[in-house]
């Protein structure tokens, strides 16, 4: 798991576990590679780990994503971390984790709006910022009454990976229960929608990736013109030219 899914992972916790106590926990897609978000639930909490391999925090090995082997209306809290690309039929899952989910109880979802091809064992999906929406209308038409609690997209520290972000509570009734929002925490959030809001807010429609490399295209052209024609810096003018061929065929 790559550092900015663990530190939301922490952020979520952090902000939501406080309205239970001693919740039980549901994750899919639970085990350790990497890092856990486990490690940032409270304790004590009933935490059960879904995955289709065994091993490090997976407490239920699964065979079938969409009929997962937990009651209805059994989890406080259900969480889902750089899972639902590699799930075929995403929408589906979500209806698990709402049928799983107490009408109080909230979901949380992380999942890649950018970042590199990673077969786990299949890599199917990237979500931009409305998917939030599409998810909770998604609820709606299939009987269920979520809400969408907030949803943004998260900075790319340093790593490949831009996060969607997504918290949800079952039953909208619920809602103003949770009075605190984890984009509060996180750094530099974008395309942030809050308490079932249509329109977002510190709306940015260049994904990250594409507005550093036009800063860094930008600024090769602005060295290359200040080498002009000077013979000392020929060489240096050569090679900007070239790293800036290079960059725009990638």
């Amino acid at each position: 798991m790559h550092p900015e899914a663990m530190k939301h992972g922490e952020q979520f916790f952090e902000t939501y576990s406080k309205y239970f106590e001693n919740p039980t926990i549901v994750e899919i897609g639970s085990k350790n590679v990497n890092g856990s978000i486990k490690e940032f639930a409270p304790n004590p909490s009933k935490y059960i780990g879904l995955d289709f391999d065994d091993g490090n925090d997976v407490d239920i090995v699964i065979t079938d994503p969409y009929n997962l082997p937990i009651e209805d209306n059994t989890a406080d809290i259900v969480v889902t971390s750089s899972c639902f690309e590699h799930s075929q039929f995403f929408w589906l899952s979500f209806l698990e984790m709402l049928r799983i989910t107490k009408p109080n109880g909230i979901m949380y979802i992380n999942a890649p709006s950018g970042g590199v091809y990673h077969r786990y064992p299949t890599d199917n999906w990237r979500f931009y910022p409305d998917a939030g929406i599409a998810l909770r209308e998604w609820g709606k038409i299939s009987g269920y009454n979520p809400a969408l609690l907030e949803s943004f997209i998260g900075w790319q520290n340093g790593t490949y990976s831009n996060d969607f972000i997504s918290v949800f509570v079952k039953d909208e009734n619920f809602l103003d229960l949770y009075t605190e929002r984890m984009v509060t925490k996180a750094k530099n959030p974008t395309n942030i929608l809050l308490n079932d809001s249509e329109e977002p807010t510190n709306v940015v429609q260049q994904p990250q990736d594409e507005r550093r490399l036009a800063y860094i295209v930008q600024n090769i052209f602005k060295l290359a013109e200040h080498c002009g024609d000077k013979p000392e810096l020929a060489e240096v003018k050569g090679f900007l030219s070239s790293v800036l061929s290079e960059t725009l065929k990638l």
